[in-house]
């Protein structure tokens, strides 16, 4: 690796003991005298549910609690590095600067590297994380969210700590981006401490020294080589739903046997388009972003769009949703639509960034307000709130601020707060990152009844078992267009499912 500043092969050990802390407005403590020891260069991957509190764990070990985060605390004894990275699971909320060169330049000026290196090293590091700009000098804002992902890795390469703190390092990217990612940082960790809050382990089993396992409350449940946790905690995983590897092909048998008991189950595609598209185009400011030539959705269809970062997924539903100019053909219930107030009473829309959607300051508040704003009764308002809340595993919650929140548990709160009416269009961007399996399963699930009763979906993900479990169509985007719309056997035979594709391969768009 091309280092702009050295640390050297030595890195700390890390630890805490007898931590117990205290979010406020939470009911009980989320860490109750939680000792863990990390030994230098060992690499440690922590598991448990969403909320159990393993992102605040990197953040005391790290120091980013208390010293940036107040958060009431306490522990017996406590070691943290001097030289240490950090990867957020939002890759926005990391970022000093607004351009990408520049982001990369402000890590590079404060190791003191001279500017007539800087350059070549900031080429470097975009190149070793696969992003790819014809110019660096390139607004952070308009970065997909996995673009973003990257160059967030990139500045922790070009910061060269010696202990790396990465939470869900992969999260917003793509299958073929994930294991680029991973490959890299594999290379760049090999002296190193890396402790890692993942959901998608497939990449990392054979990387990681030792899996922690937490259960709901945050107490550990296990702690080990990463083959005899998941041999010998099995069970624990299923209860508390934590991802474990092959607990796709687990899940799929078991809801193949549940589908062959449901007669309301039905397949979707029937009657009148809820959308028909024709030369339809999104832009941002005079830039066209995304083109359709020919789509149609009907009602019950659950279409999952693919493609690689950057592509224009994110695009194609902002410009559904009328959140960017649009020019073309667009119908929406056999009528033209020619702005947001006329999809707004039949979408709902979940953004990738929930935070983004946020106006309240409680988590009931969040989802109360629309109830509310419906003219409701508050009696009936409170009901109805905690019912919904309770329904996504919210509840315990229920009085925190919702930037207090797991990104799992944000991602739940937005999708409960956009769904609160029940519209015929959900538009839904990446709704499972961030999640434990439990509740990962249970979303897509309830979107699966909902799509049962004729609501049509439209999903963004980089997940492939939701492709191959719940998909009736796939839509995928390569390069700012529609280019192929088929369905889901169609898409694994490609290949690019896996990451493994030819991008030549062509798809015949269905018309």
């Amino acid at each position: 690796m091309m280092s702009a500043f050295d640390t050297g092969t030595t890195t700390p050990g890390l630890w805490v003991s007898q931590l117990r802390l205290k979010f406020p407005g939470s009911a009980s403590l989320l860490f109750d005298d939680l000792s863990l020891h990390v030994r230098p260069g060992e690499k440690v991957l922590l598991l448990g549910p969403s909320g159990c509190g393993k992102s605040t764990l990197l953040q005391v070990l790290s120091g980013l609690i208390p010293d940036v985060i107040e958060v009431p605390m306490k522990f017996d004894g406590i070691s943290r590095p001097t030289s240490w990275g950090y990867l957020f699971q939002d890759p926005d909320a990391q970022f000093c600067m607004p351009y990408v060169d520049e982001e990369l330049a402000f890590v590079l000026e404060n190791l003191q590297v001279p500017r007539e290196r800087m350059p070549e090293l900031i080429r470097f590091y975009l190149e070793e994380v696969g992003l790819e700009l014809e110019d660096p000098h390139f607004p952070i804002a308009s970065l997909s969210g996995g673009m973003k992902q990257r160059l967030a890795i990139a500045s922790l390469l070009a910061l060269d700590p010696a202990v790396w703190f990465l939470d869900e390092p992969s999260s917003l990217l793509d299958p073929e981006g994930t294991r680029e990612v991973w490959e890299t940082v594999k290379r760049v960790t090999a002296n190193k401490t890396v402790l890692i809050v993942e959901h998608k382990i497939d990449d990392i089993v054979d990387f990681v020294d030792r899996v922690v396992l937490f259960d709901t409350d945050g107490r550990m449940l296990a702690d080990g080589e990463p083959s005899r946790i998941f041999r010998e905690h099995r069970q624990e995983l299923q209860t508390f739903g934590i991802w474990y590897p092959g607990i796709w092909d687990d899940y799929s048998r078991k809801r193949k046997l549940s589908a062959e008991r449901c007669a309301a189950c039905k397949p979707g595609g029937t009657g009148e388009p809820l959308i028909r598209l024709r030369q339809f185009a999104g832009y941002h400011g005079k830039a066209k972003k995304i083109e359709v030539d020919l789509a149609e959705l009907h009602p019950g269809e659950w279409v999952t769009v693919v493609g690689k970062n950057g592509a224009g997924k994110s695009t194609l539903l902002s410009a559904l949703m009328q959140l960017i100019p649009t020019e073309g053909g667009y119908w929406m219930n056999g009528s033209a639509v020619k702005g947001l107030t006329d999809v707004v009473d039949t979408a709902a829309f979940v953004f990738q960034n929930p935070e983004l959607q946020f106006i309240a300051n409680s988590v009931f508040d969040e989802v109360a307000f629309n109830f509310r704003r419906d003219g409701e009764p508050e009696i009936g308002v409170a009901a109805r709130t905690e019912a919904l809340l309770d329904e996504f595993g919210l509840l315990p919650q229920r009085n925190q601020h919702p930037y207090q929140l797991s990104l799992g548990q944000k991602r739940r709160l937005s999708v409960a707060a956009a769904t609160v009416k029940a519209q015929a269009l959900l538009l839904l961007d990446e709704p499972t990152f961030g999640q434990d399996a439990a509740s990962t399963f249970a979303l897509l699930e309830k979107l699966e009844a909902w799509r049962a009763e004729g609501i049509a979906i439209v999903m963004v993900t980089h997940d492939p078992g939701i492709v191959r479990t719940f998909a009736t169509r796939v839509w995928e985007v390569r390069d700012g267009k529609l280019a192929a719309d088929m369905l889901p056997a169609a898409y694994e035979a490609t290949g690019r499912a896996s990451g493994t594709g030819s991008e030549q391969q062509t798809v015949k768009v269905r018309s």
